[in-house]
């Protein structure tokens, strides 16, 4: 038997993963990798369990350095999950980067609507926050983020985006896919917006959801089921209990046809289409 025919074989293996991604992808990513202690363990748990495929890792936090030197060490898919509204905890944090911060935190949870208004003179602690994310990421896992999500989502604010503050090419993370009736016309109007602008300068999934609620499970076979031909994201956080139980016991056997993988394996996906 020839090594191309060997179902055993890497190429085989190769050639079955491609095939996977053809037909879609869904990646189960968990936000905060490294904001502390516990939060990596439950996450490192949930990737020895399969249940999770990426996570995005904090800068400036407690455990950062430790979590980064994980991540490196086992080749797990990490992207850079930009916080400007939870305060840095890493005990060496520039004085100078934590009060620009607090700038910045103080303007967009004053109110609901602060994300979407682009304030003027902020930009320069904008610039300054964004870019030290991003040089402390490429210090820690020894490249720049090729892919960016945001706490809180706040990578979507206007200040980050109308300054074209994130590293262009990269995936940027999109907003929450939701079905008309789920949200008003305005907001799904303006997340749409928001959508074809990062679309032009970024790449974006095809759809990207919450793994809250686990119940119904109904929702979640929905969600898997347009994975079988499409790129997923599915947002998880292991250090809530729910979410932690059923990454670890549920995912599983709901999953169907659907393949996980990490963003990086995305990219053979979008060849793919590209090829068509």
């Amino acid at each position: 038997m020839s090594l191309g025919s060997n179902p055993t074989s890497p190429r085989a293996a190769a050639r079955r993963r491609a095939e996977a991604t053809r037909r879609g992808l869904l990646i189960v990513n968990a936000d905060d990798w490294g904001r502390d202690r516990e939060t990596t363990e439950r996450t490192r748990e949930s990737l020895n369990r399969r249940g999770v495929s990426s996570v995005s890792a904090m800068v400036f936090m407690e455990d950062s350095e430790r979590a980064a030197a994980i991540a490196r060490e086992r080749g797990i898919d990490a992207g850079l999950h930009l916080n400007l509204t939870t305060p840095f905890s890493a005990s060496a944090c520039p004085a100078r980067l934590v009060e620009r911060q607090g700038e910045l935190a103080r303007h967009l949870l004053r109110h609901r609507l602060a994300p979407v208004v682009f304030h003027p003179g902020l930009v320069r602690s904008f610039e300054y926050v964004v870019a030290a994310q991003r040089d402390e990421f490429s210090r820690l896992y020894g490249a720049e983020p090729e892919r960016v999500d945001g706490h809180h989502h706040m990578h979507l604010c206007a200040n980050v985006l109308l300054g074209g503050l994130l590293p262009r090419g990269a995936l940027v993370r999109r907003n929450f896919s939701f079905q008309p009736g789920e949200k008003s016309f305005c907001n799904r109007f303006y997340r749409r917006v928001v959508d074809r602008m990062l679309a032009r300068r970024h790449r974006v999934v095809d759809f990207f959801f919450s793994l809250a609620p686990v119940e119904p499970a109904s929702r979640l076979q929905r969600i898997f089921s347009l994975a079988r031909n499409s790129v997923v994201e599915l947002e998880a956080h292991p250090i809530k209990p729910d979410e932690y139980r059923f990454l670890s016991n549920t995912i599983s056997g709901l999953v169907g046809e659907a393949q996980i993988g990490p963003f990086s394996a995305a990219s053979l996906a979008w060849e793919k289409r590209a090829e068509r």
